[in-house]
């Protein structure tokens, strides 16, 4: 078989990254017209955007099996090898990766574009030096050229997966392996980009893009890559140097390693390779291995294999025949049997079919379907099944496939759920229906096809494209692992409506007041990184915060008011200080948060005293009673017994029983007392107190001094304006003490209203008339029985039985049960608001209280009533 050229021929032959592909699409641009054919439609398109943003849209097109962009003015030509138009008339033609003709699936037709392709002007023949004795032989009067690689290539020994440089491909030799590694890298790195052959276009464009704009740093791929793809990779590791060839699983050769290994470096940036794991594993590479990859020697290909490119077509067995026939060359070989060859055989053992395939149109119009791509894998016996089914539309009516039929097939294809074997799956399948649409005399509206079947291709690519990042990408940790060493403004970080902390877009966690909380939802592993950012990149954002607190209005703070919580003061509803133990009750400590730790020594003193500012106006408004007792009991100019009096209430927070007092009250006379009557205290039967320390804001700031004083949680209080409550458990029971409530039974009543009971039954029993439980007063507040009873013991007055009355005198006996009534007083001392009164009638008992003359007999039971509880309470209690 003799080989010919029609011009100068050129061949360009030396490793990766020698610019061999730079320097064809160079020499395309510079003439009139061209052609280039490449191994993958992915470098096909990859080229054709770079010639179209020089010669404009309208002068390029590109041809592959599912793609097809022609202007009617195109001038150059972007193809896959299979698709090359080689009757065409070009001034310029190149052919890049020759050495596949030394592949047993496709090199047939790598090898008869060497044979054949050329321009009228220029052509030129790309791929390794291990070609070079073939190309010599095979293509008359050739020029070649070899050329040195930009960049060095080393061995960079084995690594462990955690250990490998970013800007590192992991290339494995299975789908599972692929799989496996990647998802190791999405725990450990933050994840990887995935390049498979098995992936679309687009999705490959996608994933490469990913890892070319640094949103991951590591790219997981089969030998895919090898194939010439311009990728930023420094470092390039072998999961494993074994692979399935289609017939065995067998070791690498040098070359494939070799061209593998190439992708490392760019330019004249250096690179490495290696394997992954240990140097006695799988993937070990063997010192010649090494030394001959460094050092660009491979052993050159014997032979390339070789298949009629042009077979005759007058019958199918002609055809068969010229496919079969062997090379007469020693340096071509017979290629395996192919697919379409296959399917071929198949069809001819069909009697419909060979019915059919008569003339050369027909034969030919056969020979074009059994050309379908097996992009689903499906086998030739399966695909041969598909072949026979368009062909009996090819050979029977108008000789199209039927509309209907084939937008079946797209429907059941169009959904984008589903893992990502299913969505790849569906993507083959859609390839398939693409290569159909593309060819020009298959359909009625092949236009028309052609677009539904590229939209449905882009709409499952994008699928398959999130669900690999979904899947093996772990954004946050990607970015967090590019955040490490960068600069506080490299990555932006915004804090949402509701305090959401987010670097780049990714959410690292939550800004309450000045405390980061890291996202629940994080991994154990990442918790200290998410972590390690927020410190590194808050830093600003909390002095931003700082100068929001010390400019927000009163209004804006708050009193921690939970049960069980030590008090604290909120900003906005976040805790940014504790209250401790002070110098005093009402001077407590003002502990700023844990989190204000790194704003600085001046921030934190300003934010202490604007803290320390709103407390000294909230004690002004809630607690100004205190505030004065506690004046007054530094005050030189009040005498010292009264100073006794008015600390030791001060120190109780204003509020203490009557029993803890009697010693320094003894020693007071009636102008001492008016002085702190004039202050307004009451000196009560059972406590001392003061009326605005019982409101429901005093009540809680006292708490919380009390509180914090004796490093103890808060305590439940009562409702505001509650004046009588059912006992509870012994905290809310504590709690109302503090807040001015005495215990009595299963009641609990506000002191002030527990005096002004006992006021009651004062003046009640001074006129000489019974108190009882049924006295309206009583009644109208809702204290049961039993609390009254235990309320007029403490108060010190003793119940007495009415004598029982003649026979027939008067009225009938009270009913048994409802003869109590009060007199005289054991121990209690009467209100200091009617004690003048009692001084101006009557004799007095030694405590100065006048003597009570005997009650008369009570009339009424005890009877629960609360009719009069609402008029008391407008009253105000």
């Amino acid at each position: 078989m003799a080989s010919f050229a029609r011009s100068a021929v050129t061949a360009v032959l030396g490793p990766t990254n020698t610019g061999k592909t730079h320097l064809a699409v160079e020499r395309l641009c510079a003439h009139s017209s061209g052609m280039m054919g490449f191994p993958l439609r992915l470098l096909a398109r990859e080229v054709y955007e770079r010639v179209v943003a020089l010669k404009g849209r309208e002068s390029v097109a590109l041809i592959t099996g599912e793609e097809k962009i022609c202007p009617p003015q195109a001038r150059y030509f972007l193809c896959t090898a299979e698709s090359m138009p080689v009757t065409g008339d070009y001034a310029f033609v190149a052919l890049d990766e020759a050495q596949l003709g030394a592949d047993p699936e496709r090199g047939h037709v790598f090898t008869d574009r060497l044979l054949h392709a050329r321009g009228r002007e220029e052509t030129m023949i790309l791929g390794s030096a291990t070609v070079a004795p073939l190309v010599k032989a095979l293509v008359r009067d050739v020029e070649i050229i070899g050329r040195p690689r930009f960049s060095t290539l080393s061995y960079a020994g084995a690594k462990k997966l955690s250990r490998l440089p970013k800007r590192s491909a992991i290339v494995a030799f299975s789908v599972e392996e692929v799989y496996t590694v990647a998802e190791m890298l999405r725990r450990f790195r933050g994840g990887a980009a995935v390049v498979m052959g098995a992936l679309s276009p687009r999705t490959r464009n996608a994933q490469v893009k990913m890892f070319m704009e640094g949103e991951v740093d590591y790219l997981v791929a089969t030998d895919a890559i090898g194939m010439g793809l311009n990728l930023d990779v420094s470092h390039v590791a072998f999961a494993s140097l074994r692979k399935f060839d289609g017939h065995r699983i067998r070791r690498l050769t040098v070359s494939e390693m070799a061209q593998i290994a190439g992708r490392a470096g760019r330019h004249h940036k250096d690179g490495t390779f290696g394997s992954l794991g240990g140097e006695d594993g799988a993937a070990a590479f063997t010192p010649e291995e090494i030394s001959a990859i460094e050092e660009h020697r491979f052993p050159r290909v014997e032979a390339l294999y070789w298949r009629d490119g042009a077979p005759r077509c007058d019958s199918v067995e002609t055809l068969i025949a010229d496919l079969e026939a062997r090379p007469d060359r020693p340096e071509l070989r017979a290629a395996p049997e192919a697919v379409d060859l296959a399917v071929l055989k198949r069809m001819a053992e069909d009697p419909l079919v060979m019915e059919r395939a008569r003339g050369k149109r027909q034969v030919t119009r056969l020979w074009a379907a059994c050309g379908l791509p097996d992009f689903q894998k499906l086998g030739p016996d399966h695909h041969a099944r598909m072949v026979a089914r368009i062909w009996r539309f090819l050979s029977e009516g108008n000789g199209h496939i039927p509309r209907d039929w084939f937008a079946q097939h797209l429907a059941r294809l169009d959904t984008a759920q589903g893992d990502i074997d299913t969505l790849s799956a569906r993507i083959a399948a859609v390839r398939t229906w693409s290569y159909v649409a593309h060819r020009p005399d298959w359909l009625a509206h092949p236009a028309e096809m052609a677009e539904r079947t590229r939209a449905l291709e882009e709409k499952l690519s994008d699928a398959l494209h999130a669900a690999l990042a979904q899947r093996f990408v772990d954004r946050r940790t990607s970015v967090l692992l590019r955040d490490i060493g960068k600069k506080a403004g490299d990555l932006p970080v915004h804090i949402g409506s509701d305090g959401e902390v987010s670097i780049d877009g990714e959410v690292i966690g939550r800004l309450d007041g000045f405390r980061f909380s890291v996202d629940p939802d994080a991994r154990g592993e990442d918790r200290r990184m998410l972590l390690a950012a927020a410190e590194r990149r808050l830093g600003r954002i909390l002095g931003m915060k700082a100068e929001e607190l010390l400019a927000a209005a009163d209004a804006a703070f708050a009193l921690e008011t939970r049960p069980g919580e030590m008090p604290a003061i909120l900003w906005d509803g976040n805790v940014v200080a504790a209250l401790a133990a002070g110098s005093s009750l009402t001077a407590p400590s003002v502990k700023l948060d844990r989190a204000m730790n790194d704003l600085g020594q001046d921030l934190q003193k300003r934010i202490s005293e604007r803290l320390g500012a709103w407390m000294t106006a909230q004690k002004e408004r809630h607690l100004l009673p205190l505030m004065k007792m506690t004046e007054s009991a530094s005050d030189p100019a009040v005498p010292a017994v009264v100073r006794a009096v008015f600390a030791q209430l001060a120190d109780a927070g204003g509020i203490s029983p009557r029993d803890d007092l009697d010693s320094a009250l003894g020693h007071l006379d009636k102008d001492q007392r008016s002085i702190l009557r004039r202050a307004g205290i009451t000196i009560g039967v059972l406590d001392l107190f003061h009326h605005g320390l019982l409101k429901p804001g005093a009540a809680l700031w006292r708490m919380a001094l009390l509180s914090a004083r004796n490093g103890k949680p808060m305590l439940p209080l009562p409702p505001a304006g509650a004046v009588i409550l059912p006992a509870g458990d012994r905290a809310v029971e504590m709690g109302a003490r503090i807040a001015g409530f005495r215990a009595f039974g299963a009641q609990q009543l506000r002191i002030d209203i527990a005096e002004r009971v006992a006021r009651a039954s004062h003046e009640a029993i001074a006129k000489g008339q019974p108190f009882t439980a049924a006295d309206p007063q009583v009644v109208s507040l809702g204290v049961l029985e039993p609390a009254f009873l235990q309320l007029m013991r403490a108060a010190g007055f003793r119940p007495v039985t009415p004598p029982a009355k003649a026979e027939g005198e008067g009225e009938e006996a009270a009913p048994q049960g409802a003869n109590w009534a009060f007199r005289g007083r054991r121990k209690a001392k009467p209100p200091e608001a009617q004690k003048d009164a009692h001084r101006k009638g009557g004799p007095r008992q030694k405590d100065g209280g006048p003597r009570q003359k005997a009650a008369p007999t009570a009339t009424g039971g005890g009877n629960q009533a609360f009719a009069g509880l609402a008029a008391l309470l407008e009253r105000g209690g």
